[in-house]
Order: structure tokens, then sequence, then C-alpha cells
């Protein structure tokens, strides 16, 4: 707990362009959070580094998907929005807590097994220890909450372990995150395999619809969805094409399953497709007039950046500092 609220801790990677289901399944629902809690939403770049990147190009994403938080309706002035590079308590924290987490437990982890087969050039330590920067994340800021999706449930589960260990060894240190059990996202598929998620990193462009993608090309992409032949817009779970578009108009237009389908009671394929389109449209175009604008604003972006990695330093480094004399190191002469 942070001045009398709960923390929250959250952040996306700095790769790829952010996706409709990135919008509707995590970033539209952390808006209303602040009130509740003391939130601090990462640009985890550090992250990012673990597969290799083009500097310039990882520089530009990083600016461009901070500069979407903000777009999307996260206020900086009541939210912590930062470079994961800008705080240094980060990789301290994580270098003590790969000394409390086991190779057993890292062993264990799934999604490095799926990274090294996709990357079997560059199977490096980082990508390894992945998950203990990830545990430093989060215990930085003393978070109670953290939103995540299923593939990173067992990151989390080895949070919790390493924080107890360590919380076990040295006193109450750490506060034992809980995963985030608030008003869940949309689950948004993939446009062209609904089997699938719909991801950043999808080899399709056309499976995806990316929050930067103009009016036409999301039309487009709209009416290249894959369904299937019988042309009835029933939510059902044998019909996975369709019932990824409803749950897409559902999300952007706020009606019920149920409604939806009423609404489009004896209309085809054609017909809805176009209408989710122009959905995601409604709700895009305000997102990215908002983004254009502060991208043109760059003295407010800049100050931005500076003042809230001064906050998530204050309070990462008052974490850091007692983590630091529980294990041992000589105190810092100021």
């Amino acid at each position: 707990m942070l001045d009398g609220k709960k923390s929250l801790f959250s952040g996306m990677q700095a790769t790829g362009n952010l996706t409709l289901g990135n919008y509707l399944g995590a970033l539209k629902n952390w808006v209303t959070l602040n009130e509740e809690y003391e939130c601090f939403y990462c640009v985890v770049d550090e992250h990012s580094i673990t597969v290799r990147q083009d500097p310039a190009e990882l520089r530009k994403r990083a600016r461009a998907l901070l500069t979407l938080y903000i777009a999307a309706g996260l206020d900086p002035k009541k939210n912590c929005i930062y470079y994961q590079s800008h705080v240094s308590a980060h990789a301290e924290l994580s270098w003590i807590l790969n000394c409390y987490t086991y190779m057993g437990e890292l062993n264990r982890m799934t999604q490095f097994k799926d990274k090294s087969a996709k990357h079997t050039d560059n199977i490096n330590a980082g990508l390894y220890t992945y998950p203990v920067l990830m545990a430093a994340d989060i215990l930085l800021f003393q978070s109670d909450v953290v939103p995540v999706g299923s593939d990173q449930l067992q990151h989390l589960e080895l949070t919790r372990d390493v924080a107890m260990r360590f919380n076990n060894l040295y006193g109450d240190v750490f506060t034992i995150p809980e995963a985030y059990l608030g008003k869940v996202g949309a689950r948004i598929m993939s446009l062209q395999d609904p089997e699938k998620k719909m991801s950043k990193s999808d080899e399709n462009p056309n499976g995806s619809i990316y929050l930067m993608d103009d009016t036409d090309t999301i039309i487009r992409k709209c009416k290249r969805a894959v369904t299937d032949s019988d042309n009835q817009i029933l939510y059902s779970e044998d019909k996975p094409g369709i019932r990824n578009l409803i749950d897409i108009y559902s999300a952007t237009t706020g009606l019920s399953k149920e409604e939806v389908e009423k609404e489009f009671d004896g209309k085809g394929y054609g017909d809805f497709k176009l209408a989710v389109g122009e959905a995601i449209v409604s709700v895009l175009k305000p997102l990215q007039d908002r983004y254009n604008e502060l991208t043109a604003d760059k003295v407010f972006i800049d100050q931005m950046i500076k003042e809230n990695a001064e906050k998530a330093s204050y309070y990462a480094n008052k974490t850091l500092r007692k983590v630091q004399k529980k294990v041992g190191f000589p105190e810092r002469i100021r």
C-alpha cells in the first residue's frame, strides 16, 4: 500500500504495434483504476531486449507506446507512466532476486520454452531470467494487485513464491501481490484464426487490427474476417469467427451479446462485418486524434517522462534501500 491506497503495477513491451485486443483487453480498463489504486504503468523496454531489437526502432516504439497510454485516457498526473529503463532499481532488484530464485523454478517457465523455440539463434540468459525481472517490476512498488493475462499467471506465481521466500528470511519486506480480479476486458481473437488471440506479433497482418490502422484498413480487415458458411449472427461455441466479431462489436458499442444478435437478426455477414468495422473506427478515431496531438507536443511528453521517472524512482528506491539493508549491503553515504 502506498500513500493510503493499494498499489497496482502493469506494463506492456515496447515491441510491435498495439492491437485492438491490447486496447479492449487491458488498456481501456486501466483508465478507470486510478481512483481505487496507486497505479504504475511501465513501458517495459528492458524486457524487450531479450529478443534482438533495432535500437532506433526500439526508442521510437517505446515513445509511441508511452504516448498511446496517455491517448487511451491514462492521466499522467493520476497514474505513474514511465520507462522501465529510466528507473535503475528494476535492474538492481532483479539481480538480488536472482539470488533468491531457484533454477528449477525457472526451468518450469513455459514462456521461456516457447520463446527459445522461436529464437533458437539467441537463447540468452536474459530470456531465461525474464521472470525474475518481472518479479522485480512488481515487488518494487509493493504492488497489491497486478492485471495479468493467462500467459503471465505462471510468472506472477513465481513472483509470489520469491517474495514469500525473501520475507520468510528477512521479515515483512515485500507485499505479496495478487492477480487483479476486477473488470475483465474482452478477449479478442485473430480475425484470420479465431482460435488464437489477436497478437501484435501475428505474421498475418490481416489477423490483427492495430490501434493506428486507418479507416479503410480497419473496414477491409473486418470484411475479410474468417467466419462460417451459414450466414447467421449467433453467439455460439461452434462459430468462433462470428463469436469473435460479436465480442468486438459488444465491447466497442456496449451492447450485450443478446442485443447484438437481436440487432442483426435476419441480416447477413456482409452487413455485420461492415458494422463491426465502423464500430471499431468510432472507438479508435478519437484515440488516434489524441495520439497525434500528443506526438506533436514534444515538450509536454518530455516533461511527463521526466516527472514520472522521478516519481517511479522515489517509490522504487524506498523498496530497494530496504532490500539492500536486509541482505547486508553497506549503507550509502549521502
